[in-house]
């Protein structure tokens, strides 16, 4: 099953589109920062940032003040993290494997990342109290790096022979790895106290509500890394994207190439799931909608797929907590709804190409 990558550019409209995407994203972070149960206005929002920085601005409460910059403003800055690095590894993948259908979750980084998180939860007087002795509070996102890194492999390992990857094997091995995965999750919740599975089962679906400024000190730098390390690629994904044999006669170091890309791609992957939990669809459908936009070229498509990737998420995350305010729902429902839906349109479409 070999699928085409290529849509249409639309180079006239590229940098009006580039501009509203981020300017768009500049308004769904303020959004952002006045959505929740204690209500702050958007001109509270300025007074307080440029109090920060010290300007004469409007007193804002300090209930206000203390709720903006503890809860409010990690909270978002970990949105544009995560689901800017979600989307710029789903293209990335995409790109390397040549397959509108590779992403961080279907081929089992994210499953992964998510058991090996749980282990150091459940277990955390044992296992986890080790590795926190060694690593300190770096345990659980080095843990959750480590799932996704050794799942991305064997699926890449099962899928590949004589240095040529079979994407069919590829999605089929990842359904598989997700699959005993998942059954090695439940084993291990079976162990956990109630305690323990309220906080998975609420974990499981993805949230922001986790977040703090230790935390994102922690899997920020990460993310951060692993990104930009990411976003330096589009030579090479272009190389790519015309073949593997063709790369090569290009100067392309192609298995050097694939394997940074995994370990990136884990790393960024891993770090996320760590903190906010599985998050599908983001790597699958912000990618998808760039091209549609502005073409197959990574030199624009990785920066705009973080700038969607990061309103999808801020999007979903507002959503999130205004449909059941006060409480709120976990965001992997709201970014599944979104994206299944989309997922099988991409399917009939390609069934309609005769490409499936």
């Amino acid at each position: 099953m070999q699928l085409s990558l290529s849509y249409k550019t639309v180079s006239a409209h590229r940098p009006m589109i580039i501009s509203s995407t981020l300017i768009f994203l500049v308004v769904c972070v303020l959004l952002s920062l006045v959505t929740g149960a204690y209500a702050i206005s958007v001109p509270e929002v300025w007074s307080i940032l440029g109090t920060k920085i010290g300007l004469p601005m409007q007193h804002v409460a300090e209930e206000k003040m203390a709720v903006f910059w503890t809860i409010r403003f990690p909270r978002v800055l970990l949105g544009v993290l995560v689901g800017g690095s979600l989307a710029v590894a789903g293209a990335c993948l995409q790109g390397l494997f040549r397959n509108p259908l590779v992403e961080p979750a279907i081929i089992g980084v994210s499953s992964g990342s998510a058991l090996f998180a749980v282990i150091i939860i459940v277990f955390s007087s044992s296992i986890g109290w080790q590795l926190r002795s060694l690593f300190g509070a770096f345990a659980l996102p080095l843990a959750a790096f480590f799932g996704g890194l050794l799942n991305t492999f064997l699926a890449y390992r099962l899928a590949s022979k004589s240095g040529k990857t079979d994407i069919s094997i590829l999605i089929l091995a990842g359904v598989a790895i997700n699959a005993l995965s998942a059954a090695l999750i439940g084993l291990v919740i079976y162990y956990g106290d109630d305690n323990a599975i309220r906080n998975f089962t609420f974990w499981s679906l993805g949230s922001l509500g986790g977040a703090s400024w230790n935390k994102l000190y922690i899997v920020g730098s990460f993310i951060i890394i692993s990104t930009i390390v990411m976003m330096s690629f589009p030579k090479f994904l272009n190389a790519l994207a015309v073949g593997e044999s063709e790369a090569f006669h290009m100067g392309i170091h192609v298995q050097k190439v694939k394997y940074l890309v995994l370990f990136f791609s884990a790393l960024a992957v891993g770090a996320g799931v760590s903190v906010t939990g599985a998050i599908g669809f983001v790597g699958l459908v912000v990618p998808h909608l760039v091209r549609m936009m502005l073409g197959s070229d990574h030199r624009t498509l990785l920066p705009v797929a973080f700038l969607l990737g990061a309103i999808l998420m801020l999007v979903s995350d507002i959503i999130s907590r205004l449909i059941v305010a006060p409480a709120e729902l976990s965001i992997g429902i709201i970014t599944a709804l979104i994206g299944a839906p989309f997922f099988i349109s991409i399917l009939l479409n390609f069934k309609r190409q005769r490409i499936l």
